[in-house]
Order: structure tokens, then C-alpha cells, then sequence
């Protein structure tokens, strides 16, 4: 059987750049621009492309036929990951976050990666926090036999390499370049592969957990170090617009959304790019980025 080739799902890459006018943005003599990697394949959703195609290469190199990953009830990734196996040929195990959701209807998101061919998998809330475990793999392995083992959001070195091209499209297109984070493999890769005369900021969707430096901040690191052998790039946090953690939202950030999706005819993806554009038109208006400079949000997704 010929091995798998991640090359066969066509991507559109370089992914589009979309200059819009957007008026707290164009008062301050700002440009905003959008990198539009939400477009980079039709079955994968968002630009999970970029983190999935250097493990996928990976498998196929060494042979491996079952992938094996982790996400919530409403996962991009294990969307991705499950339509990747369909196209490609891997078998596919989902591991879900809720063993309470074991008995419920499927929602759309998940009913999508099992009509993909995804084996899914719920654990409980505690098991799934110590997924990384060396008895709670073995478990898994007992259960479904051997496979690869893709990291919940698919952020992994190899994921973190993949994301540098990201980073390399956008060279000489903006001085800032922002994205928001899950899991940080994008933001790793993206800081590693813009310029020096170029800064890549990252907006967390979930709280950081107390005082002090978000947790993404040293999982970026950890991420770049293993990738990369050390930092790379110019990169910073600013974990002010969470609005409460991961899918949480507020009154303001709803308005906002609904705003922008008004002014400009684009649907706005509410769990990661309503808080990236939130973010950037605050910074924006407190006058952090300077007049005649380029912002770059990364579009990670759509509804």
C-alpha cells in the first residue's frame, strides 16, 4: 500500500492577503490586513494545515497507518485531523474531553469527524488533564492498538517548524503580524519565520490560570527550544482579551464581533478570531501600533 502523501490535498498556499478599510484602524493611519488562512483547504478547518502536514509527512515516513489525538467537544483539530485520515488514508481515534458527552447526541463538529471515519473516544475531565501520562497512553494503546500520537491542537515541534512558513508569506507584508493562541505552535513557528524588522504578537483565548506571566508564555518557549534548538523572533503575549476563558464571551466582545461582520460582510469565527480583531482594535486605539504601519491578523477559521 502506497504511503500516504500530504502533499495530495492541494492546499492554497501561499494563503491569501486581504487589505480591508476599517475605520478605528484607518483614524490612526494604521493598515489592517488579513491572512487568510482560513482558506487554505476546504475540508481542514482554519490553518490547522500548517501544524498537521509536518506530522502527517512524519506517520507516512515511518510507516504509521492510526493517528491518535486529543480536543474538546468542539475541536478544529480534531475536525482537521479526522479529515485528514479521510483523504489520506490513516485510521483516526479521537480522544474527547467529557465522558459525560459519551451518551449525549453527537454535536455537529463531532458528528462530522465520526462520519470521517474518526474512532471517538471520551474520557473523564481528570484523565483527559493527565492525557499525557505514561499509564493513561498505555491505556490507550491497550485499547486501540498502535498509533501516532498527535498533541491536543497539534502543537508539537514539528508543528511549531510548519507554522515558520506562515511567518515567511507575511515577510515584508506588515511590521506587526498577530494570532490568537490555544496551544502556541502557531505563534512559535510564525515568530520564528517573519523578519527581524518584524514582531509577531499572540492573544490567548484562554485565562493564563493567576498572577504572573501567561502560561502560553513558557509553552511558546518550550515549543521554540524544541524546534528550533532556542528563541526565534520577535514575539510577545498580551492575554487581556480571553473575555473569560476558552469559548467564554462578553456583551462587548458579541457587539464588537457582530460590528465588524457588518461593516466588512465577513462572518466571524467567535472562539479564536472574534478575540484576535477585539484585541488589535483595543491596542489599536490605545495607539500602540504607529501611524503608517501594517497589522496582520492571522484568520485562523470560520464559523
Amino acid at each position: 500500500m502506497p504511503r500516504p502523501d500530504p502533499a495530495a490535498l492541494r492546499p492554497r498556499l501561499p494563503s491569501p492577503l486581504q487589505e480591508i478599510e476599517d475605520e478605528p484602524f484607518a483614524r490612526r493611519g494604521v493598515r489592517l490586513l488579513l491572512k487568510r488562512d482560513d482558506l487554505i483547504h476546504p475540508d481542514l478547518p482554519g490553518n490547522k494545515w500548517r501544524k498537521l502536514a509536518p506530522n502527517l509527512r512524519a506517520a507516512a515516513a515511518a510507516g504509521e497507518r492510526a493517528l491518535l489525538t486529543f480536543g474538546g467537544a468542539y475541536s478544529n483539530h480534531l475536525r482537521a485531523t479526522a479529515a485528514a485520515g479521510r483523504l489520506l488514508g490513516f485510521a483516526t481515534i479521537g480522544v474527547v474531553r467529557g465522558d459525560e458527552l459519551a451518551a449525549a447526541p453527537l454535536n455537529p463538529s463531532l458528528a462530522r469527524c465520526a462520519a470521517d471515519g474518526m474512532r471517538l473516544h471520551f474520557i473523564d475531565r481528570a484523565r483527559y488533564r493527565r492525557k499525557t501520562d505514561p499509564d493513561v497512553l498505555a491505556g490507550l494503546h491497550d485499547r486501540f492498538g498502535a498509533f501516532r500520537v498527535i498533541p491536543e491542537g497539534g502543537s508539537n515541534s514539528l508543528a511549531a517548524e510548519g507554522c515558520t512558513e506562515l511567518g515567511r508569506e507575511l515577510r515584508g507584508a506588515a511590521d506587526t503580524v498577530a494570532v490568537a493562541c490555544g496551544t502556541g505552535g502557531t505563534l512559535a513557528g510564525l515568530a520564528a519565520g517573519l523578519g527581524p524588522d518584524q514582531q509577531a504578537v499572540g492573544i490567548p483565548v484562554l485565562r493564563g490560570g493567576g498572577e504572573g506571566p501567561h502560561f502560553l508564555q513558557e509553552t511558546v518557549e518550550e515549543l521554540q527550544r524544541a524546534a528550533f534548538g532556542g528563541p526565534r523572533g520577535d514575539w510577545r503575549l498580551d492575554d487581556r482579551f480571553h473575555c473569560g476563558g476558552y469559548a467564554r464571551s462578553t456583551p462587548a466582545l458579541t457587539a464588537f464581533a457582530d460590528a465588524f461582520e457588518d461593516r466588512h460582510g465577513l462572518p466571524v469565527e467567535r472562539t479564536y478570531v472574534a478575540k484576535l480583531l477585539y484585541g488589535l482594535t483595543t491596542l489599536a486605539e490605545e495607539g500602540a501600533f504607529a501611524p503608517g504601519s501594517r497589522v496582520a491578523a492571522v484568520i485562523t477559521g470560520m464559523p
